[in-house]
């Protein structure tokens, strides 16, 4: 209270000086003293900037830690010197005006004002270093926090506006939230994204459901790329094409989404494809076709396993081997199935720790498919389409060993007989 009085008795002594009858009373004093405090708050404003905050920069660059960058890059500091000028006339205003003045009211006000945006501004900055040093983290992969960054922030914005009106219409806070209910309905409606958004963000980080880094895919919204950031209101896709797909938060819960993370995780790809064979170079293997098969790589030893068990059924139900009708013979379809197999075991590029077959689906009019089922140990796009590629082209160019054909229609063939046919007789 002293140090109060004495700047008051102080200022006004200066005033009297230049304006000698001036009273306190008198409106060009309230002038006076509020553009003196508005200039002293000016200076000292310049002062935190010009010498407080590059000294806490140059801390802040020298020391080892992540986050005190973070919040310099965010503007922190920068945002936190706009509270000294603040506080200033905060603390002076009652001092040197009147306390009758109307421009005293205007004075607080407008400083409480000022403090409480400057703060908001420095909180943003907090919470965006927060997100900035958690997304940098091994946490970040389980699960994202963008969503609930941007509620707090919602929510630190929403209490701002309803004490930037408390002060202004200088009543309780409470107050005017109990008025707010009166439109709660239309309150809802507006932020009716952003509730969904929010209990979607709940669901998914609860759930470990989606994060950024994830390969989504949703045919509805003809999305197939992967999440850069998911938001509390939209969530952001990069397809493969490049182009950026903008999805509402909640439709990642609400909507069919195919998830890749399992197939990333797992260490492999799926390949799953077949080709058709023609049924009519399906055959049972005779001696001479079993001789050349057994100098085939990878299945040598199975020929001489196969040989050993017919000849051991032949010999246990005494069958004659040249009986066609009941000796059991090995098929060069069924030789080529063990070929790919054993083909398969010893590549260097499918996950062996992963199911791997080559199958029989049931024939169609396109002929008999044989699939092969097994997991790419290169999960990358182009690396991948490379290993199906040379597993395919080899298996193309095996099956004339074995003495099988690929089927395929060829509709140029069908075109000429039909042309043939509606030729005119001589």
């Amino acid at each position: 209270m002293e140090v109060s009085t004495s700047v008051r008795d102080t200022f006004v002594h200066l005033v009297h000086d230049v304006f000698p009858n001036l009273t306190t009373d008198e409106p060009l004093y309230n002038v006076l003293a509020g553009s003196s405090i508005l200039l002293v708050s000016a200076v000292i404003y310049i002062f935190a900037r010009l010498l407080i905050r590059p000294t806490i920069a140059r801390w802040v660059y020298r020391s080892d830690n992540a986050w005190d960058n973070a919040l310099q890059e965010y503007g922190f500091f920068r945002r936190l010197m706009h509270l000294f000028p603040a506080i200033f006339i905060y603390i002076t205003a009652p001092v040197l005006i009147d306390e009758g003045a109307v421009f005293l009211g205007l004075m607080v006000k407008s400083s409480q004002l000022y403090m409480l945006y400057s703060a908001l501004l420095a909180l943003y900055a907090l919470l965006s270093t927060v997100e900035y040093v958690y997304n940098t983290s091994a946490l970040a992969k389980r699960a994202p926090i963008t969503g609930f960054i941007q509620v707090t922030k919602l929510g630190f914005a929403i209490i701002t506006i309803l004490l930037s009106i408390s002060l202004i219409v200088d009543r309780s806070p409470l107050l005017i939230v109990s008025g707010l209910t009166a439109i709660a309905a239309v309150l809802l409606l507006i932020f009716r994204d952003t509730i969904l958004g929010f209990v979607a963000g709940i669901q998914i980080a609860a759930n470990r459901m989606f994060n950024t880094g994830d390969w989504i895919s949703m045919q509805k919204y003809e999305v197939d790329g992967e999440i850069k950031e998911i938001g509390l209101t939209n969530v952001k896709v990069q397809n493969w094409d490049k182009t950026i797909s903008t999805l509402p938060t909640y439709s990642l819960t609400t909507e069919a989404v195919k998830n890749w993370r399992g197939m990333q995780e797992s260490g492999g790809r799926r390949i799953k494809r077949a080709i058709h064979l023609d049924v009519h170079s399906i055959k049972l293997c005779d001696n001479e076709m079993l001789e050349r098969f057994s100098k085939i790589r990878y299945i040598n030893d199975y020929i001489e396993k196969k040989k050993n068990e017919l000849q051991a059924y032949h010999r246990d139900y005494s069958i004659d081997e040249s009986d066609l009708l009941n000796s059991r013979r090995l098929t060069n379809i069924g030789t080529f199935r063990a070929y790919l197999e054993a083909y398969l075991r010893k590549h260097p590029h499918i996950h062996q720790e992963l199911t791997l077959m080559v199958r029989q689906l049931p024939p169609t009019e396109l002929g008999l498919p044989l699939e092969i089922y097994c997991f790419s140990a290169r999960q990358e796009w182009v690396d991948y389409e490379k290993v199906q590629a040379d597993i395919f082209d080899h298996v193309m160019a095996m099956l004339e060993p074995f003495d099988l054909r690929a089927y395929q229609r060829d509709s140029h063939l069908g075109a000429l007989v039909n042309r043939g046919s509606e030729s005119p007789k001589p």
